[in-house]
């Protein structure tokens, strides 16, 4: 499987960091809101002296200000200090008004050198419209654009050990990946885990048990569990799941994708074992960071064949298209009895 090349304009905002000389202006979005918040306190450490940030701090909210209160903003001369930081968060610039627009790309052209301003895309997704050229190249030309995507393996299990250590705590490489697994791989919601873990964990090395004990686990990682149950026939453990999954108020339409996505896995699952393909070729089907989770698929295919893995999504299908196509269907009652059949024929 490829490994994804590091985000060009990531590596750019450390290198300004480490070298303190920070650029005029910058544009972070990607799902790691953890390492954009880290960043954003870096920039503000580096270029807002302490006590001064009423001066020289400003964050303002897209949803509501203007464009001549960011112009404003921008043009305020620092106080007691080299250079001010203003914080731009969720403008869609590719939705402002014609006016709004010109009057952006004029102030990027002719940015004070004393400010450096950062965009940021927080609730709204960042997609770029190419339709406006002289936008999308007074950003090319003066915004350095930052990507926080989800960090690699090898990094979040290094990012996990430390936070680990820093609690006096060991975690080895298995157990971290099982974390990953377990509560998903964005640090801004590992970080309460792991403290929770932390607290939990009597002895000095961390166990996936100690994790099982206490974390909070995604729902994909609830499903896989559920799925695993089917696969062994054990229907009593994968309804107790789906009951608990219930409780917590998730909707059957949104857990019967979810589980069809799960099954369609271990049958791509099953095909690899059959056609003698590996897990890296699972990976590549699923576009999968770590082989941690190709492993589990391989583990719970084995006792399953390709007939039932084929027959599991074909009824997964046929109950999603009866509950777009019946009224009063019971949806609850309909999931149980569909994990009751899928155990029963494994």
């Amino acid at each position: 499987m490829p490994k994804e090349t590091p985000d060009k304009g990531y590596q750019k905002l450390k290198t300004d960091l480490a070298s303190g000389e920070i650029g005029q202006a910058y544009l972070f979005y990607g799902e790691e809101s953890y390492l954009r918040e880290y960043y954003l306190g870096e920039l503000k450490k580096a270029l807002v002296p302490s006590g001064f940030e009423e001066f020289n701090y400003h964050r303002l909210d897209g949803k509501t200000a203007s464009m001549a209160e960011l112009i404003e903003a921008v043009e305020a001369m620092p106080m007691m200090a080299e250079r001010t930081m203003v914080v731009l968060t969720d403008c869609d610039l590719f939705k402002l008004g014609e006016d709004a627009r010109g009057l952006l790309i004029s102030l990027l052209e002719d940015f004070p050198e004393y400010c450096c301003l950062v965009i940021v895309y927080d609730l709204l997704e960042y997609k770029p419209n190419k339709t406006y050229k002289k936008l999308c190249a007074a950003l090319d030309k003066n915004v350095l654009t930052v990507n926080f995507r989800i960090a690699e393996k090898k990094d979040l299990i290094n990012w996990i050990r430390r936070r680990f250590r820093a609690l006096d705590k060991d975690i080895d490489a298995q157990a971290s990946e099982h974390l990953i697994f377990t509560c998903g791989a964005l640090m801004t919601g590992l970080v309460p885990e792991i403290a929770k873990i932390g607290a939990y964990a009597r002895g000095k090395t961390v166990t996936v048990e100690d994790i099982n004990a206490v974390a909070d686990p995604v729902l994909d990682a609830v499903v896989f569990n559920m799925s695993n149950a089917i696969t062994r026939g054990d229907y009593n453990s994968a309804c107790e799941i789906l009951g608990q999954l219930l409780k917590k108020q998730e909707e059957p339409f949104v857990l019967l994708s979810i589980i069809g996505k799960e099954l369609r896995k271990i049958h791509t699952a099953r095909v690899a074992l059959d056609e003698g393909r590996d897990k890296l070729w699972l990976m590549e089907q699923w576009g999968m960071r770590s082989d941690y989770p190709a492993r589990l698929l391989l583990d719970a295919a084995r006792r399953t064949t390709r007939a039932w893995c084929e027959n599991s999504v074909k009824l997964c299908q046929k109950l999603d298209r009866r509950y777009k196509s019946e009224k009063g269907i019971d949806y609850e009652g309909e999931l149980k009895l569909l994990l009751m059949e899928l155990a029963q024929k494994s």
